[in-house]
This record gives structure tokens, C-alpha cells and sequence, in this order.
């Protein structure tokens, strides 16, 4: 198998190279034909991989940016305020293909901007989309778009539809069901673009549009892709995450309550390290952003080590599917409508 190329964006995020070094190296260990390309400051970067014993440094390299993107900082200022951040520099080396897909747990509106920027969109698409994988009661449901475009018109949502539809193709699920997330799953619920949207879908061809899920239907895996506008996915992703850490703190609480309730809870805790390994945001961590010329994966701003290494995996997965060509294959037919 040839090797993959990941560039890294090792500043961003809050925890920047605290985390991203150490994440990078295990990935190394983990999949012996990765090369990862740590993107930043270089001085700081080889103290960090210093500090490790053992790391093949025939498959870790340095790419000197001297500046950062902060996470609050402006996408337009980031966009041409700073041509040597760590962010750009990455994008860069997948744009003139000296990387297979770029990482970055930094700034999503200056990753954004960046990425429409410099990687360009593919054939056929306004916007990228960011895209994730939703625990439900059979599996995954893929949810998009997750923050990057809070607001959609009815043909942008019908894009997302069918990048949705092709990438989860792509992962492995056969004629995946796409739904669009509404109010009611009643044909005269929603606003207009979500309306809108439902006639577009119910008149694609090769597309297997089921109609409205409701958002608990996410978790009872009534679909396989779920379509929403960001200002929505994004608070759904939030709140789920956020509950999944709250149940995980209230079941440990109750288990260390009194001494039987601590015996019965050593009993429990294979069973409950499964689900917390099944429901844990870190798991599933890596949003990609569908519909760009090159494979760009969003990791989490608060992400630790092991969430940043799925991210990195996500996108050995992407860069081994060919996805940003996959979709450009099937692109042209199913948006025949538009």
C-alpha cells in the first residue's frame, strides 16, 4: 500500500501542539504507512517530538509557519492578514499535492475561508458542508452540515444531500437513506427552504430520499444521512455531545454513592466502558468538509489527544477512499435538478 501524506495543522485548537504532537505519534504507530507533515513553529515542534523516545522520524517531518491563526480570530483576517499561518501552509500542501488531506482543530470559519479559498469547491457546489458521524441505536447517522453555513437555501441543502449521500456511500453503507431533519415529519411542517428542499429531493433519481426525520430519529437510526442547516446541526451536535457527558458524570456519581452501589458498579463497568467507548464524543471526532477539491478534516477546538488521533484517522479513511473524487463522479448526475 502506498503511503498517505496527512499535513497537520499543529497549532491550532486550544491545546495546540500539547496535543497534536503526541496524537500524530501514535497515529505513526498505528498505521505503518502514514507520513504526517506537523505544520508550525519549528523550534517548539522539535522540542515536543524531542521528548518522546521512540518516533520514526523517517515518517514525521517539519513545515515551517511562523504564524497562528487564534481561535477567535476573523476569517477575512485570517484569509490575508496572515500568509504564513500554520493553517494556510497545510491547505497549501494538499492544494499543490504535496499532501493528501489537511487536519486542523483550529478557527472553523478561517478554516472555512481558507479552504473555499485555496482548495476551490468541486464541480456543481456552492458551498462545503461539514459532515460527522452520529451515534444511533444500529450504528452511525451522518449528520450535515454541522456549523459551516448557518444559512441555507433550499438548493444548498439539496447539495448537502447529495455529498451526504455519496460520502457515506463511500464508507461502506449501500443506497444510504437521506433524510432532511424538520420540526414534524408531516409534509406541511417546516419552514420554506426545508419544503423547498423535500421537492428537490423527491424528484432526484438515484437518490434514496425518505422524507422528514425528527431529531430523536437520529438516535433510533431512522436514517442514514440527516440534512439541516448549520445554525441547527451545529446546536444538535453540541447538545448531544454535551448529554453524553452529563450521563456519563450522573452514571459514575451514582455508582460511587455507598458501597453497594460501588460493588455493583464493578460489576457493570466492562458494560459501561463499552457504552461510554460508543457514545464519547472524542470516538467520533473529526468533521469533513464535503464538496472542496481536497480532503480537509475539522477536528474539535477542545480536542485531547485521543480525540485528535480520530480525527487523523477519519482522514486516512478519506484520503484510502479517493472521496473528494468519488464525488465528483457522481456529482454531475444527481444534481442534474439544479
Amino acid at each position: 500500500m502506498s503511503a498517505s501524506v496527512i499535513a497537520v495543522d499543529a497549532m491550532g485548537g486550544d491545546l495546540g501542539p500539547r496535543c497534536v504532537v503526541p496524537a500524530s505519534i501514535a497515529c505513526l504507530a498505528e498505521f505503518p504507512s502514514l507520513q504526517l507533515v506537523l505544520v508550525g513553529q519549528t523550534p517548539l515542534l522539535e522540542e515536543l517530538i524531542a521528548s518522546y523516545p521512540v518516533v520514526d522520524r523517517s515518517r514525521l517531518s517539519i513545515e515551517h509557519a511562523s504564524e497562528v491563526v487564534g481561535m477567535d480570530e476573523r476569517p477575512a483576517h485570517a484569509l490575508r492578514g496572515k500568509p504564513d499561518s500554520s493553517m494556510r501552509v497545510a491547505l497549501e500542501m494538499v492544494r499543490s499535492g504535496r499532501a493528501n488531506a489537511c487536519v486542523s482543530a483550529g478557527n472553523t470559519g478561517a478554516l472555512m475561508a481558507l479552504s473555499r479559498h485555496l482548495l476551490k469547491t468541486l464541480p456543481g457546489i456552492d458551498r462545503p458542508a461539514m459532515i460527522s458521524a452520529i451515534p444511533s441505536v444500529n450504528g452511525f447517522c451522518h449528520l450535515l452540515d454541522l456549523g459551516a453555513n448557518v444559512d441555507c437555501s433550499a438548493e444548498h441543502l439539496y447539495q448537502f444531500a447529495v455529498m451526504g449521500s455519496v460520502a457515506v456511500e463511500a464508507l461502506g453503507v449501500s443506497n444510504p437513506r437521506v433524510a432532511l431533519l424538520n420540526v414534524g415529519t408531516e409534509d406541511i411542517k417546516g419552514n420554506q427552504q426545508v419544503k423547498l428542499a423535500a421537492k428537490l429531493l423527491q424528484q432526484a433519481s438515484g437518490l434514496n430520499y425518505i422524507g422528514y426525520v425528527e431529531g430523536d430519529g437520529l438516535y433510533r437510526g431512522e436514517a442514514d444521512v440527516v440534512v439541516c442547516d448549520g445554525f441547527v446541526g451545529n446546536i444538535l451536535l453540541k447538545s448531544s455531545e454535551g448529554l453524553a457527558a452529563m450521563i456519563a458524570d450522573r452514571v459514575e456519581s451514582l455508582f460511587s454513592e455507598s458501597l453497594g452501589s460501588r460493588m455493583v458498579g464493578g460489576l457493570a463497568l466492562p458494560f459501561l466502558k463499552r457504552l461510554h467507548k460508543d457514545l464519547a464524543p472524542e470516538t467520533h471526532n473529526g468533521a469533513s468538509l464535503l464538496g472542496l477539491q481536497g480532503i480537509v478534516i475539522k477536528s474539535h477546538g477542545a480536542a485531547d489527544q485521543e480525540s485528535f488521533q480520530s480525527a487523523i484517522r477519519l482522514a486516512l479513511v478519506e484520503v484510502r477512499e479517493n472521496l473528494p473524487e468519488k464525488l465528483h463522479g457522481r456529482l454531475e448526475s444527481l444534481l442534474h435538478n439544479l
